[in-house]
């Protein structure tokens, strides 16, 4: 009997260990920041403190804030040319070049019709997704016309979370993590087992449950663990194969080995 309990947790392990993701810690770094928001290809990282956007490289530090819209709840760094920062207190949200020089403001409050806005992410050429408490729809905004390119279907489960690149965009609800393209069409629904947080990244999706994060890809809709010490993450994201997380006013970096 005991041999067939050992074989049987032997067996687990090892099942559990291919249908895993391991990581090697690559450097960790000292960094202090209220958050985190990205670390591009050539090292250049995003950041806030004390309510200040930042922009630091290797020879350079820009900042950009703007007291007088409140806290500042959402930067996006997707496309470097067009930042976009959001401040949902007073719904509105700021585009900066790579500068941070402010190149458009959006006031949600005085479009027509007004928009009540809780998350936005990137959109390809001028345009920013949304999502609309009120109508409950997320949306394919062009800032520039004041036009709505394209809308899904209402929306009922609470929104926790709003990601995309030029071609998709997925959003995080209680219920389920769907998949748009950039005609707002339904590509994928997918049951949200616990996730409350995520990142993207190639069109590939990494979840936060708990302290744990899962790879999901969008490819064939599956979750896979990913292999970490035990870490209270404040922040994380992802970089081609590279996995950062922010704790403890350290920035760590992983290699994902998904091969």
């Amino acid at each position: 009997m005991g041999y067939k309990l050992i074989f049987i947790l032997f067996l687990s392990v090892s099942i559990y260990a291919q249908d895993s993701i391991e990581t090697k810690l690559i450097k960790s770094t000292d960094f202090k920041a209220d958050r985190i928001v990205s670390v591009d290809n050539f090292g250049t990282t995003y950041y806030i403190q004390n309510n200040t956007f930042y922009k630091k490289t290797s020879s350079s530090s820009l900042s950009y804030n703007n007291f007088q819209l409140g806290d500042l709840t959402t930067v996006n760094t997707f496309n470097p040319l067009k930042i976009n920062l959001f401040y949902q207190d007073f719904n509105t949200a700021i585009i900066l070049d790579n500068r941070l020089a402010e190149i458009f403001k959006i006031d949600f409050n005085a479009v027509i019709p007004y928009k009540n806005i809780t998350h936005i992410s990137t959109g390809f050429d001028n345009t920013i997704w949304i999502f609309n408490q009120d109508s409950q729809q997320l949306e394919l905004y062009n800032y520039k016309t004041n036009k709505t390119q394209a809308r899904s279907l209402p929306i009922s489960s609470k929104i926790l979370d709003l990601k995309s690149n030029y071609n998709n965009v997925w959003l995080l609800t209680e219920e389920y993590l769907y998949q748009y393209n950039y005609f707002g069409n339904l590509l994928n629904k997918t049951a949200n087992n616990g996730y409350t947080k995520m990142v993207e990244n190639n069109n590939t999706v990494v979840l936060k449950k708990g302290t744990d994060l899962y790879m999901f890809r969008t490819d064939n809709q599956t979750v896979t663990p990913i292999l970490l010490p035990n870490l209270l993450t404040n922040a994380f994201f992802v970089t081609n194969e590279t996995l950062y997380i922010y704790h403890d006013q350290t920035l760590q970096e992983f290699q994902l080995k998904t091969n």
